[in-house]
């Protein structure tokens, strides 16, 4: 049972606010108009039904009033006249009774050979029963004394209720029709009532947007006092983190000068040392190097859980890949290049610069007599293509190329950390990176971010 608890609790855990107050209004308007409706409609066929019964009563008082008993006859009698003509046509639907102890009876001529049946009461009754013809007839009757008798008189009147049974179902009928329009304009009325009430949260919603798109640096606080005091405070977050975030990197690039001097005079001073142990110093400054090097550039990358201010994708690159095809001139490489104009990507413009500066420079390394790279959108993905032309890698160099510090040729240059600097930054933006060979017979260098700005 418990389970079930929680399994439904979770299932509306995530419903927005907007669904639980229209649902809400809903239940409140189908359990208060029906209630209301039926008590109404209780109240008006009482009063109906109370009104037709006080109009009997008094036909009662006036048929009592003409009532006569004859001591020499024994005989009961009636002589006033009613002045209804329903009284006289037979089976009207209105009818009188008067019946003594003997079962001897007087009625209306409208009562024909009919009788109604008896219910002996002092008080006054009124009651519902069937009646000549099958008519449904409302009656009222009590018992009387006259002075010349000793036992009572039992009269009645009765009269069909058609007239009264209708009148009460075309008010049912009026009143939930109209119960039905009510409940449908106070739906309209309290949707339009929830969407204003929330619109501040929608407003909310979008500037959370704007500032995740990095169109935006706070919260608008121009909100309602319970919102706003909590814009407030997440600006305060944003700003903190942002702090951090800056203060993280300033750290990193002071750390990475205060490490440089020391490493390179320590190489130096193992250059003085003997063949012997010179190689296992120098391999051991190497890997310090190589990992210190590694864990600055991630430590100094924007990355996860910023959205930056899109930046223009050619404009910033443009430098990088410049300078990059007066290196690759010089080796007698010819670099190409294919770039959507016009597309701006939500990226710190130093980690887009060191994710392409890293695989353009691995590429260069390697390559024969041409390289390509090629930045293309596709939607919110941007995919980063650079292929060379060189002696390309097996799948199982392929995975090794990502590992930090691994190399795939000694006799090259570099310390093989920019493929798992790369591996990482893309780890960094929620993106894919793979290594396969190029059409041109090298390695393709394949990323994809989802980073367009649209």
């Amino acid at each position: 049972m418990s389970a079930g608890v929680v399994s439904w609790s979770q299932r509306w855990a995530g419903r927005s606010i907007n669904l639980r107050l229209l649902l809400a209004v809903l239940l409140m308007v189908l359990l208060a108009l029906p209630i209301a409706g039926w008590l109404l409609a209780h109240h008006y066929r009482t009063a109906a039904v109370g009104a037709f019964d006080e109009r009997l009563e008094a036909t009662l008082n006036v048929v009592i009033a003409g009532v006569t008993y004859d001591p020499l006859s024994e005989q009961l009698s009636y002589e006033r006249a009613l002045g209804d003509p329903r009284f006289d046509h037979v089976y009207s639907g209105w009818y009188w009774q008067i019946t003594d102890e003997a079962n001897h009876t007087v009625t209306s001529r409208s009562l024909w050979d009919q009788r109604l049946p008896v219910l002996e009461s002092e008080r006054l009754t009124a009651r519902t029963l069937s009646g000549p013809r099958g008519q449904q007839l409302r009656v009222v009757e009590r018992d009387i004394y006259l002075g010349a008798l000793e036992a009572p008189l039992h009269v009645s009147v009765a009269a069909r209720d058609d007239d009264l049974r209708e009148d009460i179902k075309a008010f049912q009928q009026v009143l939930w029709l109209g119960l039905l329009g009510l409940g449908v304009m106070l739906l309209g009325v309290l949707a339009l009532q929830v969407r204003w009430g929330l619109a501040p949260l929608r407003r909310m919603n979008a500037n959370l947007r704007d500032v995740e798109q990095g169109r935006a640096e706070q919260l608008d606080t121009r909100l309602p006092e319970e919102l706003a005091t909590l814009a407030a405070s997440m600006n305060a977050v944003l700003a903190r983190d942002q702090r951090l975030i800056e203060r993280g990197r300033h750290t990193a690039g002071n750390l990475a000068h205060a490490l440089k001097t020391p490493i390179s005079v320590m190489r130096l001073l193992a250059k003085q040392l003997p063949s012997e142990s010179r190689n296992a110093w120098e391999a051991e400054l190497a890997r310090i190097d190589s990992a210190v090097r590694h864990h600055l550039a991630r430590a100094s990358a924007a990355g996860e859980g910023v959205r930056f201010v899109p930046v223009a994708l050619h404009e910033t690159l443009s430098p990088l890949i410049t300078g990059l095809a007066r290196l690759a001139q010089r080796r007698h490489i010819t670099l190409r290049q294919t770039v959507d104009s016009g597309v701006e990507v939500h990226m710190d413009s130093q980690d887009l610069q060191e994710m392409a500066g890293n695989v353009l420079d691995n590429a260069l390394r390697w390559a024969n007599s041409d390289v390509h790279i090629r930045l293309q959108a596709d939607h919110k993905t941007l995919r980063l293509v650079v292929s060379d032309d060189g002696p390309g890698m097996t799948a199982q160099e392929c995975q090794a190329a990502v590992r930090r510090g691994k190399r795939l040729d000694e006799q090259r240059s570099g310390s093989g950390l920019g493929l798992a600097i790369v591996t990482d930054l893309v780890t960094l933006y929620h993106g894919q990176m793979r290594l396969q060979r190029a059409a041109s017979g090298g390695l393709e260098v394949v990323i994809e971010l989802p980073v367009v700005a649209v």
